[in-house]
């Protein structure tokens, strides 16, 4: 008998999959831009200085949005100094991550590196030390016409069309106490609506993301959504949401379930924002920019204050990744399918080095980090729809956040029945499931499978290969899928791995 039941029909709908749901995220912070995407000196650089055997990778990993200049650094970005003749840019301190930013990338070279690359660019603007004027501009900048004073700038500089950027966030963090500039709900909240208000009567196409909390865990947390929507419900399209998680004195048990934690932050900002619509009488649902997330070893950072002043691209939460690791990532992506509804937006942070899935050696290679794989996988097989799927699952007890599932499951199908069904197994045992798909007729023709290990982590490329071939593999879907009667199917899971399926799904 199964220990667990998955329930799937193509006809149990959550939401039309939004393919910026794989969107990740580059910011001026340590390597990920200076010998991460950018190094003119490589020997795979293109004629602009970016590096193809990263932009290789980058495709590879089914990135379609990326996010940018920040993250935290943007909190004391002026952009004018990034645009223009590289040799006329002045150096500027970053009070972010105490590090020198030369001002080689900027806006233009960011957003034709996008444009070369077939990625959708996501563009912050700085909340902290500026406002309404400088957001306002670099809009203009991007967006404007021949004709107005940063238009003509853009096109002095070489670009003659519009960027047409669409999706812009107002600020970053600024419910925290960290942040360059940082704001109380109600300070923020006036501001983001007046520089959001500007922005859009600059180009009224655009789309907004206004900032939610960097944690569930940080004390503002629900009445700073409250607060901040309240000035700005009827002008946003988004509101975002931050997570990291890591596992902190062996508790693995909890770390396996992080996508528990993932999925309560998630149904809690969405029950705030609908209160405030509620409460507005609005039709409008506000949808979630989760446009940070990841695995990240938070215990092992010193602390952005404790950075001495840096230059030439520091190394910096350069964390290296374990099969564990991606199991963890593949069970928070399964996570965002199932909010397909209302995440339409997420960016893995980030892409290049820093908590990365991309890793490179400066002059040297570029590798896949053991989270590359999953991320990758669902990025390419999810499509269509993602589907309403139902699990019964045995629970289990964690320190941190208390009873959770063993197994947990997503879905996405296509219109032409094409499936893609992402498992996880968080128990140290191996475990049957139940695929009951009653009125509709399952398919299983391939798989892929991560393991978690147990061996530390350890930098560089030969690490990363190792790990990838002891915990990476093709399913044998002949030993791990079982075809039963009355629509049921039995599929055998690996203990403490993400599984990936494809097959079809179509109505009997």
């Amino acid at each position: 008998m199964a220990d667990s039941r998955i329930t799937l029909h193509p006809d149990f709908r959550k939401g039309t999959l939004d393919r910026r749901l794989f969107g990740s995220f580059v910011e001026h912070l340590g390597r990920a831009v200076y010998t991460g995407v950018y190094e003119p000196e490589h020997p795979t650089a293109d004629q602009h200085g970016f590096r193809k055997d990263v932009a290789e990778l980058t495709h590879e990993l089914g990135v379609s949005m990326v996010r940018y200049p920040g993250g935290n650094f943007v909190s004391n970005y002026v952009w004018e100094d990034a645009v223009g003749p590289v040799e006329q840019r002045k150096p500027f301190l970053d009070l972010a991550w105490r590090t020198v930013e030369p001002n080689l990338v900027g806006t233009d070279e960011f957003l034709q590196w996008a444009e070369r690359e077939g990625i959708e660019p996501m563009m912050a603007v700085n909340l902290g030390t500026r406002g309404v004027a400088a957001a306002a501009a670099l809009v203009e900048y991007c967006n404007g016409e021949a004709g107005t004073r940063w238009a003509d700038l853009r096109i002095a500089n070489g670009r003659t069309e519009p960027y047409g950027v669409k999706l812009w966030c107002l600020g970053n963090e600024m419910d925290g106490p960290w942040q360059i500039g940082h704001k109380d709900a109600h300070e923020y909240g006036k501001l983001a609506a007046e520089a959001g208000k500007a922005m859009k009567l600059v180009d009224p196409s655009i789309s907004l993301v206004v900032c939610g909390s960097s944690s569930m865990e940080i004390p503002t947390f629900g009445e700073w959504e409250r607060i901040v929507l309240s000035y700005t419900y009827d002008l946003v399209d988004h509101i975002s949401m931050h997570a990291y998680y890591q596992e902190l004195d062996g508790d693995r048990a909890s770390f396996l379930a992080s996508g528990t934690s993932m999925d309560r932050f998630i149904d809690r900002v969405v029950a705030s924002a609908d209160a405030v619509g509620a409460e507005r009488r609005s039709d409008k649902k506000i949808t979630i920019s989760f446009d940070e997330w990841n695995v990240w070893y938070l215990s092992r950072f010193p602390g952005e204050q404790n950075l001495p002043i840096q230059r030439d691209a520091p190394r910096i939460i350069e964390d290296v990744y374990s099969g564990l690791d991606a199991v963890v990532v593949g069970d928070l992506l399964l996570t965002l399918l199932n909010h397909a509804d209302r995440v339409p937006v997420a960016c893995l942070a980030q892409l290049v080095n820093v908590i990365a899935p991309i890793m490179t050696a400066p002059g040297g290679e570029a590798w896949r980090q053991p989270t590359f794989y999953p991320f990758a996988t669902t990025a390419r097989l999810a499509r269509g729809t993602a589907l309403d799927v139902r699990v019964s699952s045995p629970s289990y007890s964690t320190k941190k956040h208390g009873e959770a599932p063993v197994v947990t499951a997503a879905a996405t199908v296509d219109d032409d029945g094409a499936l893609a069904l992402f498992v996880t197994n968080r128990s140290v045992e191996a475990v049957e499931v139940d695929l009951a798909h009653v009125g509709a007729s399952l398919s299983i023709t391939e798989g892929w499978r991560m393991l978690a290990d147990h061996e530390p982590a350890v930098e560089g490329p030969e690490h990363a290969a190792k790990v990838a071939q002891a915990c990476w593999s093709a399913v044998d879907v002949a030993s791990a899928v079982a075809a039963g009667e009355g629509g049921s199917t039995t599929l055998r899971l690996e203990p403490e791995s993400w599984t990936a399926l494809s097959g079809t799904l179509k109505r009997a």
